[in-house]
């Protein structure tokens, strides 16, 4: 299966819209974004999210429905030490991610799983059954 079908799915440039959530173009604030790869394995798709320093238990929800794969995170500051650190490149807050699923997948069947700072979501992918095109008799 090629990952260029997940662009015929429901919306027909999911491409575009994971382009306007980039950093470059400004429409989420620079590094607020969960990067993310996918390919397909084993009859499977799979997409991994990077979120270090996220609980998993607490902070972390996965949901699909109608097609799409929704990541919600979120990483809050630790008040340990009452001074404020002098740099921090470090990005807190919520974060949020959703793919358009191949059409191929099916809802019913997906894990994830957190291990190291990445989240690893796989569907199960249903075969393509393609039929032989077949004459249809008009009556009249």
């Amino acid at each position: 299966m090629n990952l260029m079908e997940r662009s015929q799915g429901r919306f027909p440039f999911p491409e575009l819209l994971e382009l306007l959530e980039s950093p470059v173009y400004g429409f989420r604030p620079f590094g607020q974004i969960i990067r993310v790869e996918d390919f397909v394995a084993d009859g499977r798709y799979v997409l991994r999210a990077e979120l270090p320093g996220v609980d998993p238990d607490k902070d972390l929800e996965v949901t699909v429905g109608h097609g799409v794969l929704h990541i919600r995170a979120e990483k809050t500051k630790e008040a340990e030490d009452a001074k404020e650190p002098r740099r921090s490149e470090i990005t807190y807050g919520a974060f949020s991610r959703s793919v358009t699923l191949p059409t191929t997948a099916r809802e019913e069947d997906v894990t994830a799983v957190y291990r190291d700072g990445v989240l690893e979501v796989t569907v199960c992918l249903e075969e393509e059954h393609k039929t032989a095109d077949r004459r249809i008799v008009v009556q009249h």
